[in-house]
């Protein structure tokens, strides 16, 4: 068993544990006011821990269609944008200039079609050569088509409200064609946590796993989360799975912090779980816990092994065999057998 997953029980118990109150029974001896809370049987699963970064669920690297010299970037990262905002733009004088020249064979090329149409009718021309000037005028329409559909693309438009995440290049830079100049962050499908997972934590998890995410910037805030996507197949460079954890309501959270989720896989079995306040002298694994005795007066230490923490619960692997309640109100102040008096 891991010595490490009952690390983060020890502290919250010694917290937890509030004093008892000794009452007298009456015959020069004294009770300790305790209450108790029964064993919860139910289907339970060890948690997957992981870190990771929050951040949009889309993230769109945006590139010019064709190369050039850029003109002008006109946001900054972090700058929050609206769906058909202009981003950036190549420098246009030759990107222009080629659609000008595109339409003007264009338009030449209708003309001598016409003229070699015209010529047709009056048995000067061959049907050949009305043939060849269909196809170059074609030609030419094709040509201004492309050319207009990439002077287009030289401009970079926001397809989608969102935030700048990157911004890669300046004004004045030679670009390649497909270069991410910004990539923005579009929060129309939500947010979420991106984690990396070993094998053998991936292969528990199921899309929509509940989980529990905490960001160390937003102390005492818990946000609640869901497995939203499980990578197919390994990173080849660090052999891990990514996990893609939705958040809800981070819509208001800067992008890139840094959070700690808690996935709760679908439990496969049964597990007893008692109250974290219960558990006493953890080492590692190893616990104690106090139950009542057969006739309820005294107070019986039993020896548990800890499976992992639930949330404020704790999962025992062994140790509580026939025990239907624990001591948590006053354990702290009890030895074996003391003689205690259950509140209601």
């Amino acid at each position: 068993m891991n010595r490490l997953a009952l690390a983060p029980i020890v502290p919250l118990m010694v917290l937890a544990c509030r004093p008892g109150k000794a009452e007298s029974s009456g015959v020069g001896t004294t009770s300790v006011a305790v209450r108790v809370v029964p064993v919860a049987i139910e289907a339970v699963a060890r948690p997957v821990v992981a870190t990771g970064t929050l951040g949009p669920k889309e993230e769109v690297a945006l590139s010019f269609k064709i190369g050039g010299v850029i003109g002008r970037v006109l946001v900054d990262e972090g700058r929050i944008v609206r769906a058909g905002d202009t981003l950036a733009v190549l420098d246009l004088s030759e990107i222009d200039a080629g659609v000008t020249r595109a339409r003007s064979a264009a338009e030449k090329a209708e003309r001598d079609l016409e003229r070699a149409q015209r010529l047709y009718a009056d048995s000067v021309a061959t049907l050949e050569q009305v043939q060849n000037a269909q196809t170059g005028r074609d030609v030419a329409a094709a040509e201004l088509t492309s050319a207009v559909f990439n002077r287009r693309h030289a401009v970079i438009v926001a397809p989608s409200a969102g935030v700048i995440l990157r911004r890669n290049a300046e004004p004045g830079e030679l670009v390649t064609s497909g270069f991410p100049v910004v990539t923005l962050g579009s929060r129309a499908r939500g947010n979420v946590v991106r984690v990396a997972l070993a094998d053998r934590d991936v292969v528990q998890l199921r899309l929509g796993d509940t989980a529990e995410v905490r960001f160390d910037a937003l102390p005492g805030r818990v946000f609640d989360g869901r497995v939203s996507e499980i990578a197919a197949a390994a990173d080849p460079m660090t052999g891990t799975y990514r996990v893609e954890i939705a958040v809800q309501g981070a819509a208001s959270l800067a992008s890139g912090l840094v959070g700690q989720a808690e996935i709760r896989p679908k439990a496969s079995g049964l597990m007893p779980l008692v109250p974290i306040e219960a558990v006493l002298e953890a080492d590692g694994a190893q616990a104690a816990v106090f139950a009542l005795s057969a006739d309820g007066h005294r107070a019986v230490r039993r020896a548990v092994t800890i499976a992992f923490r639930s949330g404020d619960r704790v999962a025992v692997a062994s140790g509580l065999d026939g025990v239907r309640a624990v001591i948590t109100d006053g354990a702290a102040y009890l030895d074996d057998s003391t003689t205690v008096k259950v509140l209601p």
